[in-house]
């Protein structure tokens, strides 16, 4: 079974006794994520069905669920779920701290409820249980009206999942397609002194035995603020591009992106084609206009207007086939003049696949419709399809079959097999000041099944191949988990 909820969220089950909630809510959720009624009554009284001591259980819990809400960490109500005030309070109580309400409903059949309830070391009456039934369907018609984000329904028959918006088939869960393939970027190298080498060689090898079509780095000369802190080490693009190239046979390679200031345009196609040919034609070329000032002021490095970095980018884009065809031709731009654009040994690729970083609409993507073979956009799928949608119109305008271009997305992920090995990899990685539900969330953190249907979302939004950053990416097992996900699409 698999259920997909924001982070953080409240998650209330309703249902009568012996429908299977307290089972199900521990196959879904941590212990410590599940406020339970039964397990308060046995804190407070003589045990879960000392129902004298009902009030003081429900007292606890309303305060459980009143301080977890404040602190917006995920939290599971297992009660019966049948007190419309208490589900209308839980709602507004979540939606006043800004989390999400989710009603989970369990359906079973009363002959099936009745079989768990004889099955209990201490059943309850077959009296109360029908009683349960005849108010169940009661709540049925409640629910819809008191403000939940989502309703599921948990039904007691096999071959069922449940999904966001409703109850599926396992063979009808949403997975990208087939085709759909993967990239991985390493962007932070603080893993200690004297480590540096040693780690990108087991990332390497592990991705590319993992199924990643592509490794990518950054193209920075100190660590950017969205990363990690300026003095950490970060290994000059192109160089550990080569390293890689010389570890690995399959894995095609690229900077994710270089900022055409960088280098001096020619300079930098002479680098591509040559890692081009050392690592048997596996190199793209990622471009972009150049976005961090302070790097360049610190380094001394002209940062040219908007215009003229995209003025730049574009006769790059215009001169590269160029120098790496044949002959010597000659390029007279307002940026770059060359007489002779000779490079020896020339491209195994004819030509270097280019790939257009970022999702400006006026001028990144109509440079990408006219000269990329792939651009790489931000966002949420809302976002992505609607920078689609501008890239197909500019590829109509230049009479271009927006097919030739591949659509990648960058996102964060970390994977793991299981739920448990999940919550223990995230124990490990959190700062102890950022909740843990707010560590998943940030990281869309899951199990592979989970990664591939929120991969999906993006599939159907229009790309067709997902770039991931993996916060414990030189972690044993990191590349792996994510491996599963891309093993589960080949074999489609």
């Amino acid at each position: 079974m698999r259920f997909d909820v924001p982070v953080p969220c409240l998650v209330v089950l309703i249902g009568p006794s012996g429908s299977g909630k307290t089972t199900w809510a521990r196959q879904h959720f941590e212990e410590g994520e599940i406020v339970s009624s039964d397990a308060l009554r046995a804190m407070v009284g003589a045990g879960e069905d000392d129902q004298v001591a009902g009030t003081a259980a429900f007292d606890v819990l309303e305060r459980i669920v009143s301080e977890r809400m404040k602190r917006g960490i995920t939290t599971v109500v297992d009660t019966l779920g049948f007190d419309r005030d208490r589900r209308t309070g839980w709602v507004s109580l979540a939606h006043e701290n800004g989390v999400p309400a989710h009603a989970v409903v369990f359906e079973a059949d009363r002959d099936v409820a009745e079989e768990r309830n004889a099955q209990r070391r201490r059943p309850i009456p077959k009296t109360v249980l029908g009683r349960q039934h005849t108010r169940f369907k009661k709540v049925m018609g409640e629910i819809e009206d008191e403000g939940f984000d989502a309703m599921h329904r948990v039904i007691s028959e096999p071959g069922m999942v449940l999904t966001v918006g409703g109850l599926e088939r396992e063979d009808d869960l949403v997975t990208p397609p087939a085709g759909h393939t993967f990239g991985l970027i390493v962007s932070r190298f603080n893993w200690g002194e004297g480590d540096l080498a040693d780690n990108l060689t087991s990332i390497a090898r592990r991705a590319e035995a993992a199924g990643f079509r592509d490794m990518w780095v950054m193209d920075h000369f100190r660590q950017i603020p969205q990363v990690g802190r300026a003095w950490e080490d970060i290994p000059e693009a192109y160089t550990a591009l080569s390293f890689i190239a010389g570890l690995t046979t399959k894995i095609r390679l690229g900077a994710l992106v270089t900022g055409i200031t960088h280098r001096h345009p020619v300079v930098l196609g002479k680098m591509l084609a040559s890692l081009d040919v050392l690592s048997g034609g596996r190199a793209i070329a990622g471009l972009g206009a150049a976005w961090d000032e302070k790097e360049h002021d610190g380094y001394g490095i002209t940062f040219p207007s908007v215009r003229d970095r995209y003025e730049l980018l574009e006769e790059t884009l215009q001169m590269l086939p160029l120098l790496w065809g044949k002959g010597s031709p000659s390029f007279d731009g307002k940026f770059i003049q060359a007489s002779e654009l000779i490079c020896y040994p020339r491209p195994i690729q004819d030509p270097i696949p280019i790939m257009i970083g970022g999702s400006g609409e006026k001028k990144t993507l109509r440079l990408v419709a006219k000269y990329a073979d792939m651009c790489n956009l931000f966002g949420d799928p809302d976002r992505i399809r609607q920078k689609v949608d501008i890239l197909h119109r500019h590829c109509s305008d230049v009479d271009r079959d927006p097919s030739q271009v591949e659509v990648t997305h960058l996102t964060r992920v970390l994977a793991a097999s299981d739920r448990k090995s999940l919550r223990a990899r995230v124990e490990e990685l959190r700062d102890r000041n950022v909740p843990a539900d707010t560590y998943v969330a940030r990281n869309n953190a899951g199990t592979p099944p989970e990664i591939a249907g929120m991969i999906a979302r993006f599939s159907e939004s229009g790309a067709t191949h997902t770039i991931v950053s993996m916060p414990d990416v030189s972690m044993e097992g990191s590349v792996e988990a994510f491996g599963q996900v891309i093993a589960s699409l080949a074999s489609t």
